[in-house]
């Protein structure tokens, strides 16, 4: 069974800092895509980034260009969201999904089959 433990949401000023952590259970871990997406009240979940299994190439949605690095350590089973210059409207429940199948380069999350219990984001202005 597949598990995803996100960590490191919390309460953080604008303009702040914050760095997500995405812990799988898996040794199969580095043979996928995994993205990290966000869910405001009464929204969609979004796509925020994605990280390919080996770490070769990576995507962000258009407001997270820049801000949001994403990274990941194989040896660690471990995928990790950088948030910087944090905005209100960045406040959201933060959650890493794993794609449906191995060496799958994918963006769209109904192609992402696991999910952790999320972290939330709060931003302050």
């Amino acid at each position: 069974q597949v598990q995803l433990v996100e960590s490191g949401g919390g309460l953080v000023q604008a303009g702040g800092s914050l760095r997500l952590s995405c812990a799988a259970s898996v040794r199969t871990f580095s043979m996928y895509t995994i993205g990290w997406f966000r869910q405001a009240p009464g929204k969609e979940r979004e796509f925020v980034a994605a990280i390919r299994w080996s770490g070769g190439n990576t995507d962000y949605a258009e407001s997270m260009k820049g801000r949001f690095p994403i990274s990941r350590d194989n040896a660690k089973n471990t995928v990790y969201l950088q948030m910087n210059s944090l905005k209100p409207e960045d406040t959201a429940v933060y959650y890493c999904g794993r794609a449906n199948s191995p060496y799958y380069w994918t963006t769209k999350t109904f192609d992402y089959d696991y999910w952790g219990q999320g972290t939330q984001v709060t931003v302050s202005s």
